[in-house]
């Protein structure tokens, strides 16, 4: 058996009267891909967000590696080894791929962490260590460092090939949508992390570019990159997955290999609109027909 690396136990999130995230519990081990699948509202983003840090659980606890982690802000989670992509991207257009990738590495300093904590103030940390990743140098130690982030981030480009690692220099506002995907990505492992959270990696791509980013995952994951992933495109999903979870309006209503997920008749029902007790069918939306 592999090391336990994430828990979640019994997480809850209410918005008013509006529950959506309803006793969520699973655990993550190292090496291990984990999808968290569903119809559209049902409660998969919120769980990363409670799991990265970008929500605070009403109730329930997530740790990782053994440390409890609910409560903690983003950045302080991702210094113990979690970083994520978003659902809707969120490159910075008016610096290149290499200056978006450095920011996910020293996104991690230790410098203004209390700054962070302020409202109104916690974008000057960010914006005063992307200055530093930027502008560093100064004599041979500059130098040394700006060549040993170069070499990180162009490992990084490099799992894209000609997609992203020509383009280096280019700003990412000139990037096709999935290309700021893929600097998306190389941000989060540039860092390299000891689990990779990514949501809707592949929202907007078309089939070639969604099977491009399934090969590029797929070799993560023969590396041992610890995964959780929240993904549409059921096919992705049952290829890269060892165990994937159904949740349905904030519960979980299956859990299990690939193949048991895809017969089990209560997620066929959450996707299909079919009631357990008359076996009748209600329209899907046009988004859940295309994913499902």
């Amino acid at each position: 058996m592999s090391r336990e690396l994430l828990r979640v136990t019994g997480i809850t999130k209410r918005f008013g009267g509006l529950t959506v995230v309803n006793d969520v519990g699973f655990a993550l081990a190292e090496g291990e891909v984990l999808s968290i699948i569903g119809p559209n509202g049902s409660g998969k983003t919120s769980t990363l967000n409670i799991v990265s840090g970008v929500l605070a659980p009403d109730r329930g606890e997530v740790h990782l590696d053994g440390a409890r982690i609910s409560g903690r802000k983003p950045h302080q989670i991702a210094r113990l080894g979690l970083t994520r992509t978003f659902q809707n991207g969120r490159v910075i257009g008016n610096l290149t791929v290499r200056e978006n990738v450095l920011v996910g590495r020293d996104g991690l300093g230790q410098r203004g962490s209390r700054l962070r904590e302020i409202p109104g103030l916690r974008w000057l940390p960010l914006l005063a260590e992307t200055g530093s990743a930027l502008l560093r140098g100064g004599g041979s130690s500059g130098d040394a460092r700006r060549a040993a982030d170069d070499a990180r981030v162009d490992a990084q480009l490099a799992r894209f090939g000609e997609r992203l690692l020509p383009r280096r220099d280019r700003f990412a506002f000139t990037l096709s949508y999935a290309n700021r995907r893929r600097t998306e990505i190389a941000r989060a492992l540039v860092a390299e992390p000891r689990l990779l959270v990514l949501d809707e990696p592949t929202a907007g791509m078309n089939q070639t570019e969604t099977a491009e980013v399934l090969e590029q995952l797929l070799e993560l994951k023969a590396q041992g990159q610890s995964m959780l992933l929240v993904e549409h495109k059921l096919d992705l999903v049952m290829t890269l997955s060892d165990r994937v979870i159904v949740l349905d309006e904030g519960r979980i209503i299956a859990a299990g290999t690939p193949a048991e997920v895809q017969r089990d008749p209560r997620v066929i029902a959450a996707y299909l609109g079919t009631t357990a007790t008359t076996g009748t069918t209600e329209p899907a939306t046009a988004e859940e027909r295309t994913h499902v």
